[in-house]
């Protein structure tokens, strides 16, 4: 399968994310205040990337991440909306290179550099699987 035929250098896909107390610093442990957390805010720009390839892959195919660079930029206050926006930059072999942006209401929160690789998923299952196996033993 080559994947420069399916996925194409500049193909983007947009999501908004409402911030809820989940999503919060210090309901996840990251910090004390009652704003987007890095680690949900790094997981709503992984979330975009996917779904963007899931589109384009064949059945039995999906992605993984494999590399996030990214800066949290701004605070998003519980209530907020979080708009994510994933642009295809790279394809390589099984790679896909990603930039991705953030901005809540007020300002630009995130940026990101995101590296996904595409795998056949009953591959990826049985590599698990074998793994799961070994420690059983």
């Amino acid at each position: 399968m080559d994947l420069n035929e399916l996925i194409q250098v500049g193909v983007s896909r947009e999501e908004t994310f409402p911030v809820a107390e989940e999503n919060a610093a210090r309901h996840v442990g990251s910090g004390s205040a009652r704003v987007l957390a890095t680690p949900w805010l790094i997981a709503f720009m992984e979330r975009v990337a996917h779904r963007l390839l899931i589109e384009l892959l064949p059945e039995g195919y999906s992605s993984v991440g494999v590399i996030v660079n990214m800066r949290h930029l701004a605070p998003s206050p519980i209530g907020s909306n979080v708009r994510v926006r994933a642009e295809v930059t790279e394809v390589n072999g099984t790679r896909v290179g990603f930039d991705i942006r953030a901005w809540d209401e007020s300002e630009a929160v995130g940026d990101c550099q995101h590296e996904r690789a595409v795998i056949e998923q009953a591959r990826f299952l049985r590599r698990i699987e074998t793994k799961q196996k070994n420690l059983l033993k």
